[in-house]
């Protein structure tokens, strides 16, 4: 299998909970930002620093975007990145995007992440 090349994205994002009726903030911004809707909630993936206190929210996390292009119909791209993650002891937060899928893990893990992803033959950059 060929190596994936990891780049950090810059900043520190948040993962936020609102009601499933909720507009989407203007506060959801960020180099980074996923919106996802369903019928029990809102989700979203933004710059940490504008989220308002009093949203529900698990953060800063670190995010990680698959360098590329990646073909829809590739498989295990995700599995690939989440093994040595879960093996490590490491948990993640994904997005996918139409072209490319992301990885979050906590800042706390940061640095177990790149080791994880490098001991697999990943190639990690910092920025």
């Amino acid at each position: 299998m060929t190596a994936l090349r990891l780049r950090r994205v810059p900043g520190r994002y948040a993962i936020c909970r609102l009601a499933p009726d909720a507009a989407v903030p203007g506060w959801a911004a960020g180099e980074l930002v996923s919106v996802t809707r369903t019928r029990d909630e809102l989700s979203i993936v933004c710059a940490a620093e504008g989220v308002p206190d009093g949203v529900t929210r698990e953060g800063p996390w670190v995010a990680w975007r698959v360098e590329g292009t990646l073909d829809l119909s590739l498989t295990g791209i995700l599995a690939r990145l989440a093994v040595p993650l879960a093996e490590a002891g490491v948990s993640l937060f994904a997005v996918s995007t139409y072209d490319t899928d992301h990885i979050l893990v906590r800042e706390p893990d940061t640095d177990a992440a790149v080791e994880a992803w490098r001991s697999a033959g990943h190639g990690v950059t910092a920025g």
